[in-house]
C-alpha cells in the first residue's frame, strides 16, 4: 500500500529501526532513538531516509535517495522512477550516483582552487589594472605593468593578499632601493597600496600593509630639470637652435619647444588634427596629458609659422614631428635632448628639453603675469575641480596675449636686442 504525507509525518522514531514501504521498491527508513549524551532524560530522534531496493545482475542492492523532509514523498518517487529507467536500460543507478558524487568533489575542489587563485596578489593586481587603467596612456600603462612584473610579482605575486606582511612588502621595495631607483621605489610602494586598498574594497584583503611603511623608504632628493633663465643666455641658445644641422623635424621641434613650453612627450606626440590654424590653438587631448585633462595651447604667430613650415614635410601623416625611420610614429623620446647636446649643452646641468617649462615659468612670473594663468598654461594639476573649470574658461583670452608677448620677447632675445624685463601690474 502506497505511503501518504500524513502517515510519514505522524510516524515517530522508537527504540528499533522502522521501515515504511511505498511501491516499486521505495521505502522510508526511520532510524531508532538514541541516548542524548547531554541530557539523559531526553532521547535523540532518528532521521528519516529514503531508500530504493532493487536487483542488478542478480545481486540485491540499495540506493539512497535523500532524507525526509528535504526530499518529499513526490520527489522520492521521481528519483525512484529515474532509477528504474536506468535499470531498464541496463545501467546500475548506484554507479551513476557515485560518478556524480566524484564529479561534484572534483568541481568543488576546482572552485576552491579558483577561489584561492583570486586571493593572490598577482590576480588582484591584474584585476585592479584592468579596471582602472582605462584612462592611462599606453606608455603609462606599460610602465605600471612593467614595474609589477619585474619588481613585485616575482616576490609576492603568488602570495595570498592576507598573508603579505608589511616587512615582506618592505623587502620587495628595498630590492629596488638597492638598485638606486629611489623615486621608482616610492612609486611602486604607492602602487601596491592602491592594489591592497582595492583588495580590501572587494573583500579579497583585510588591510593595506603598505600603509605601515610610510616613512620607511629613503627620502627622494628633489631635483629640478636643468634650465637657462638668464635672458642673455636664452638669446644665445635660441640663436644656436637656428644653426642646428640635424634633422629638419628635430630643428623645428626644438625651435617650437620654448614657444609653447609643453612637456617633451606632449610636443613629440603632437598631431595635425589637434592644430586649429584659424583659431591659432593647439588642443591636446586629455589622454595625452599628465593630469588627464584636455589642454589648450594658444599659438603665437611665430609658433604658427613653425607648424606651417612642417606641413609640406609631414602634413600628410598623423604626427607633426614624425619619426625619422617610421612616419607613422612620433620622433624619438630623446631627440630634443640629443639635439641640445649636439649644440654643446649639458642636459644634466645646463638645459634639458623639459627645462623650457622652467624657463617660461621663471621669467613670466618675474615679468608679473597672472600666476594662475601661468599655472594653467603649464598644465599643472589643479586639485579643485571647480577652480580647474573656472581657470580653463576664464584665462584663455589672457593666455593668448601672454603667449604672444612671450614669443615676441624670445624673438627679441634671439635677435640680440637689449630687452628690459618690465614688471607687469
Amino acid at each position: 500500500m502506497a505511503l501518504t504525507e500524513l502517515q510519514i509525518k505522524n510516524v515517530k522514531p522508537t527504540d528499533s529501526q522502522q521501515k515504511l514501504s511505498d511501491s516499486g521498491g521505495l521505502y522510508l527508513l526511520i532510524k531508532p532513538e538514541r541516548d542524548n549524551p547531554s541530557d539523559e532524560k531526553k532521547k535523540l530522534g532518528g532521521g528519516k531516509e529514503w531508500k530504493l531496493a532493487y536487483r542488478f545482475e542478480g545481486k540485491q542492492k540499495t540506493l539512497a535517495l535523500g532524507t525526509y523532509p528535504i526530499v518529499t514523498l513526490s520527489q522520492a518517487r521521481i528519483k525512484r522512477d529515474e532509477a528504474k529507467a536506468l535499470l531498464a536500460a541496463g545501467t546500475d543507478p548506484s554507479e551513476i550516483v557515485t560518478k556524480k558524487a566524484k564529479k561534484s568533489v572534483v568541481v568543488e575542489a576546482q572552485i576552491i582552487e579558483v577561489t584561492k587563485t583570486e586571493l593572490l596578489f598577482e590576480f588582484v593586481a591584474i584585476e585592479w589594472f584592468t579596471k582602472f587603467s582605462v584612462g592611462n596612456t599606453p606608455k603609462h600603462g606599460s610602465k605600471i605593468m612593467g614595474w609589477l612584473k619585474k619588481d613585485v610579482f616575482p616576490w609576492i605575486g603568488k602570495r595570498p593578499m592576507n598573508e603579505i606582511t608589511p616587512l615582506e612588502l618592505l623587502a620587495v621595495i628595498r630590492r629596488m632601493e638597492s638598485r638606486g631607483v629611489i623615486s621608482t621605489a616610492h612609486d611602486v610602494l604607492a602602487l601596491c597600496g592602491r592594489i591592497f586598498r582595492y583588495g580590501v574594497a572587494t573583500g579579497k584583503a583585510e588591510r593595506d600593509p603598505a600603509a605601515d611603511l610610510r616613512g620607511a623608504l629613503t627620502p627622494i632628493q628633489s631635483t629640478h630639470f636643468a634650465s637657462i633663465t638668464e635672458p642673455k643666455d636664452i638669446g644665445e641658445l635660441l640663436r644656436k637652435i637656428e644653426t642646428y644641422r640635424g634633422s629638419h623635424v628635430t630643428r623645428c621641434a626644438l625651435a617650437l619647444a620654448p614657444l609653447v613650453f609643453v612637456r617633451p612627450g606632449e610636443l613629440r606626440h603632437a598631431e595635425w588634427c589637434e592644430i586649429d590654424f584659424d583659431a591659432a590653438l593647439w588642443t591636446i587631448p586629455a589622454e595625452k596629458m599628465k593630469a588627464r585633462r584636455e589642454h589648450i595651447v594658444p599659438l603665437a604667430t611665430q609658433a604658427i609659422a613653425i607648424f606651417r613650415e612642417m606641413q609640406p614635410l609631414t602634413g600628410m601623416g598623423k604626427y607633426v614631428f614624425a619619426g625619422a625611420h617610421n612616419a607613422n610614429r612620433p620622433m624619438s623620446d630623446g631627440a630634443i635632448n640629443k639635439a641640445l647636446q649636439s649644440l654643446g649643452y649639458d642636459t644634466q646641468k645646463v638645459q634639458t628639453g623639459h627645462g623650457f617649462r622652467s624657463m617660461a615659468s621663471t621669467l613670466l612670473n618675474e615679468q608679473g603675469y597672472n600666476f594662475d594663468a601661468i599655472e594653467v598654461q603649464l598644465a599643472h594639476k589643479e586639485t579643485n575641480k571647480v577652480r580647474a573649470a573656472y581657470n580653463k574658461a576664464q584665462y584663455l583670452p589672457e593666455r593668448k596675449k601672454m603667449m604672444q608677448s612671450w614669443a615676441d620677447y624670445l624673438i627679441g632675445l634671439k635677435n640680440g636686442a637689449d630687452v628690459i624685463t618690465i614688471k607687469r601690474a
